[in-house]
């Protein structure tokens, strides 16, 4: 079995791992990607027809890393965020021009996003992409952490590393080789996903509306589509998905109403469980933890990506420092690895509670609760200082920011 030496090795290929790997590069190190499923695959749920929301600070990081020109040709920026709650009177809102930017971020299809990460990812010679290929095993030493891997023609390698980064997914199969538990609970619900065409443009707004079931985001995409994410009860999900297209946008359109017109041409629908995830630690000897397979969230935010995207900005920063202040480098240094950890903690333990709390709030219908969430809004609606602070956060702005994620290339 041949070993092959690296100073980090990230395990998963998906749009996480990709923009780890491709931020890492002008820093001179050797990195291996091992992604399981083949990028053309049908299977790769990084890179299929669902859409992204991308946060302010998420496109800077794409700005940093040169690649936000060819993103940017194919999104479509929000510039208004309109919140409601059926069966109230009135919404509440988030203007660009109020917060003084020109969008309070974008929305992506994933395939789109995908292509732009793969193409560059071709053109950086220290990046070796293993795949489809599969860790199966992980030994972790002081000074170095193997990884065991299986490629798909039964041949094996070992990757030898400063520095084991996990990046795949929510059931990240290196998180338990690691010995790292995550905290799981599931909301009971579903995420109903797909694109439709409204009657009416949708000019740039993306809408949050909160049901008896739960919350259902109607995001603009290209072409005068909309995106869609309808959470409906565990119970109800098998129900909503065998509907046709007639009765299925019928029912989505009791839910949102008609603001947008009738919704017609539903496109491929998929359901995925919402579960909220929460790593006990983040890193362990040569290893650590980003994106899903640190915290999943629910999709009420549309944060969970651009929470990833920070961690990737997070763990380059410190290796930059790190780099710059002894000349160069050991990646998965203890020291550098708490530094991460104690920089990340905080972050993704207050939008964990953030977006929870808001499924809580938002999804009960005990009148004490009603009646909190309506005072809420109207607050939230008439105190411009309260609008501005929740606007930092969807924009990724708030506390300390890693240099990709100000829009600073990391050289």
């Amino acid at each position: 079995m041949s070993e092959q030496r690296y100073d980090i090795v990230i395990a998963g290929g998906g749009m996480i791992g990709t923009s780890l790997a491709l931020a890492l590069a002008p820093l001179g190190l050797r990195i291996a990607v091992v992604e399981a499923v083949a990028r053309k695959d049908e299977a790769q749920p990084s890179f299929d027809d669902r859409s992204t929301a991308l946060s302010r600070s998420t496109q800077r990081m794409f700005e940093a890393m040169g690649l936000w020109t060819e993103i940017v040709a194919a999104s479509t920026p929000i510039r208004n965020i309109h919140v409601s709650d059926q069966g109230r009177f009135g919404f509440s809102h988030i203007d660009a021009e109020e917060q003084g930017v020109e969008a309070l971020g974008y929305v992506v299809i994933n395939r789109v996003l995908g292509n732009v990460l793969q193409q560059a990812l071709t053109s950086r010679p220290e990046i070796t992409v293993v795949c489809p290929a599969r860790i199966v095993g992980v030994t972790l030493d002081t000074d170095a952490a193997t990884a065991s891997v299986e490629c798909e023609d039964g041949s094996q390698r070992q990757l030898s590393c400063s520095l084991l980064v996990a990046a795949d997914g929510a059931n990240s199969a290196v998180r338990d080789m690691i010995g790292i538990t995550a905290e799981k609970s599931s909301y009971g619900q579903r995420a109903v996903i797909g694109n439709l065409l409204p009657e009416k443009p949708i000019d740039n707004v993306a809408y949050e509306r909160f049901t008896a079931q739960g919350p259902l985001a109607v995001l603009p995409v290209a072409e005068g589509r909309a995106g869609f994410v309808w959470t409906v009860s565990e119970d109800d999900a098998e129900r909503v998905m065998s509907l046709d297209d007639a009765a299925f946008l019928a029912e989505l359109q009791q839910e949102f109403g008609y603001r947008l017109g009738t919704f017609s041409r539903v496109g491929k629908r998929a359901a995925y469980p919402l579960v909220l995830s929460k790593a006990l630690r983040l890193t362990a000897t040569r290893s650590v933890l980003i994106g899903n397979s640190a915290h999943g969230l629910h999709p009420v935010s549309a944060q969970g990506f651009n929470l990833g995207m920070r961690d990737v900005a997070a763990i380059v920063d410190c290796i930059a420092d790190a780099r710059a202040a002894e000349g160069s480098c050991d990646p998965g240094a203890a020291a550098l690895l708490e530094r991460y950890a104690e920089w990340r903690r905080s972050d993704q333990q207050k939008l964990v509670r953030f977006t929870d709390s808001l499924v809580k709030l938002f999804g009960s219908q005990r009148p004490p609760l009603r009646a909190l969430r309506n005072l809420g809004m109207l607050g939230f609606d008439l105190v411009p200082g309260v609008r501005s602070l929740f606007a930092k956060h969807t924009m990724g702005l708030a506390g300390r920011l890693p240099r990709l994620s100000r829009g600073v290339p990391v050289e």
